[in-house]
């Protein structure tokens, strides 16, 4: 099995805010699996959607990545 990369924390993200999967689902007018494949980076949301959510959750759309920095 390949290890995968971590490219989000939409779930940590999700969690600091105290929101759920489905609530963000609902709210893009995705499905609830949608969701969960972004948050366990089996699958990525496109970047204007990264800035939808971002704006849900009042977060800059950076602490939706994981960093690249040093």
């Amino acid at each position: 099995m390949m290890s995968q990369l971590n490219l989000n924390r939409i779930k940590v993200v999700l969690v600091e805010n105290n929101r759920s999967n489905k609530e963000l689902a609902k709210h893009l007018g995705k499905t609830v699996s949608t969701v969960s494949r972004w948050c366990t980076n089996d699958y990525q949301p496109s970047i204007e959607t990264l800035y939808e959510i971002s704006k849900y959750l009042k977060v800059d759309i950076r602490e939706l990545l994981v960093s690249t920095g040093k």
